[in-house]
């Protein structure tokens, strides 16, 4: 895989980001791989070109980063990986255990950094905008997090343009590290970033690594209209899915892909990423692997340059849908 740069930054990553979500703790979720389970993803993601990994520390409350952390050190060597990890949800019951507020991202950082195993993460990332903390605590916070070598670059995830472009606008004004990054929902499931997220991204430089590319498997093609959810345990037991996905336009776009797919001779979910990868914003798509095909596929959908009537075919039966991946 040829390097991509992340946003207008000078930091070369893979066009392909491994999302380690799938890693970790099976009694955090059912669809998670054990550590023994894992291993052999993260050797073949390297042996395939991958060199950046996102994980965050909510991810099976912690056991994600632990896992990636012991499996980056065996296989690779450090100065060879970029690292990225987030801050904001829950990891405990005490009322500062969870948001941006300064007390939990200093603590969140340090967690961290000792769960992976390094002195420091490439992208420390916010997962989403928190409205009781005050943007001038959470973006000093991280710009303290960089000054201390703690982290080299700092990204945001999910949240409303008009946040992002806030957040941005106070850092300049202070001389605060920036955000180099956006990690937004992006598949032909859910395309409302385009709007706004996705325009100001490009404006500002900032690097687009969308979650979801392929819609938490929903554009795998196995979701059947009848209600049949498909084979894998994470399609008959993911939540977030259910809230996501599922709606009468959801399934024509399903469709879409199945055909455009079965004249490439390709699986489904290499069209899918295909789309993701030919928006102008995006740097590199995270994606998940828990089955060996997985890997493989997504890389070769990077060979796979979809033509502009395919792409208007995709896009068609798409329907404007409330954004539900804020909060």
């Amino acid at each position: 895989m040829k390097p991509t740069r992340l946003g207008r930054t000078g930091l070369s990553i893979s066009p392909l980001i491994l999302g380690c979500m799938s890693y970790g703790a099976p009694s955090w979720r059912p669809w998670v791989l054990d550590e023994e389970a894992s291993r052999p993803f993260f050797r073949r993601a390297i042996e395939l070109g991958f060199t950046t990994f996102d994980t965050a520390d909510m991810y099976s409350l912690g056991a994600s980063e632990e896992v990636t952390g012991r499996a980056l050190k065996e296989f690779a060597k450090r100065d060879e990986v970029v690292i990225a990890t987030k801050v904001f949800w829950p990891m405990g019951k005490d009322a500062n255990a969870k948001g941006l507020s300064r007390k939990h991202i200093m603590a969140g950082i340090d967690a961290s950094l000792k769960r992976l195993g390094t002195d420091h993460v490439d992208l420390h990332q916010i997962h989403r905008f928190d409205p009781h903390t005050p943007i001038e605590e959470t973006l000093e916070a991280l710009n303290d997090v960089v000054r201390a070598g703690k982290a080299l670059y700092i990204g945001a995830s999910s949240m409303w343009a008009w946040q992002f472009m806030k957040m941005l606008k106070v850092s300049e004004q202070h001389g605060w590290a920036k955000f180099v990054s956006m990690q937004p929902q992006l598949n032909l499931l859910a395309r409302e970033e385009e709007r706004e997220m996705l325009p100001l991204c490009l404006d500002q430089g900032v690097g687009v690594i969308p979650w979801s590319p392929l819609a938490r498997g929903w554009l795998a093609g196995d979701r059947k209209r009848d209600g049949d959810k498909g084979a894998s345990t994470r399609a008959g037991s993911d939540e977030f899915s259910e809230k996501l996905y599922g709606a009468p336009e959801d399934y024509d776009v399903a469709d879409a892909v199945s055909a455009v797919a079965k004249e490439r001779g390709v699986p489904n979910m290499q069209v899918a990423l295909a789309w993701v990868l030919s928006r102008p914003a995006v740097s590199a798509p995270i994606i998940g692997a828990t089955k060996p095909h997985h890997l493989e596929d997504a890389v070769a959908a990077l060979s796979l340059k979809l033509e502009p009537e395919e792409i208007a075919r995709l896009e068609k039966p798409y329907r404007t849908k409330p954004v539900l991946d804020h909060a």
